[in-house]
């Protein structure tokens, strides 16, 4: 037994990690630009699993043309939509096992926090969305992706500041395990999005579960194993 436990902080994606992929995931961006702009456009870009929402921001902005400093407005109407969309009824569902999981994990005193593409605003509708307890997540080791345009610059703030600490980042992308192996954590693969088992076998993940519920054991197994962050 240890005597001193080392504090554990699990940082969950949202995106195909927590709650199921939206049928159409790229079009939100695309609407956003559109309200910025106050006219209709074509839609050029492609939806990437992974990215932040700053990223995806940034590529529709630059595909057109406009200026960077649309930005922030662009920003706002995604919140925006995000909230009309919610009070419409438009939830997701959530991925099986994920709410038994968070729970385990926060029976075991682990701390579980977020390390997602999207504001802090759009993960908690997202989540409530889902049916999740809000309080279940550490809001303060909780880490958002509204502002930084590189997913790495994002685990990079998080691992400066749960150095000394276990902490493994969970997600269903290989951008998430791209963005983990940036900042030196360890990277746990869950294969409930669009990417399956053989795929997210390629990243560097310490291991690859098929989904929350019948791999929980091996999952909370892994965790248990890591090391602290050097």
């Amino acid at each position: 037994m240890e005597h001193h436990p080392v504090p554990t902080t699990v940082l969950w994606d949202i995106d195909g990690t927590l709650v199921m992929n939206a049928s159409s995931p790229g079009n939100l961006y695309h609407l956003a630009l559109e309200r910025a702009v106050g006219r209709d456009l074509t839609l050029r870009v492609g939806h990437q699993h992974g990215r932040t929402d700053a990223g995806l921001i940034a590529e529709h902005v630059r595909a057109h043309a406009f200026d960077d400093t649309i930005i922030p407005t662009v920003s706002g109407h995604l919140r925006d939509l995000t909230a009309e969309r919610h009070a419409s009824g438009d939830h997701r569902s959530p991925v099986p096992g994920a709410t038994a999981l968070l729970t385990r994990f926060a029976e075991l005193g682990w701390r579980n926090g977020l390390l997602t593409g999207n504001s802090e605003y759009r993960a908690r509708v997202k989540l409530a969305g889902a049916g999740f307890d809000e309080g279940l997540f550490d809001w303060d080791h909780s880490y958002f992706g509204d502002t930084e345009v590189e997913r790495a610059d994002v685990s990079t703030r998080a691992a400066a500041e749960l150095v000394g600490t276990r902490a493994v980042i969970v997600g269903d992308t290989p951008r998430d395990g791209e963005a983990a192996d940036a900042a030196g954590i360890p990277f746990l693969a869950v294969a409930t999005g669009v990417f399956d088992v053989e795929a997210l076998r390629a990243t560097n993940a310490v291991t690859v579960a098929r989904d929350c519920r019948v791999d929980a054991g091996l999952i909370e197994d892994a965790i248990a194993a890591l090391p602290p962050l050097r």
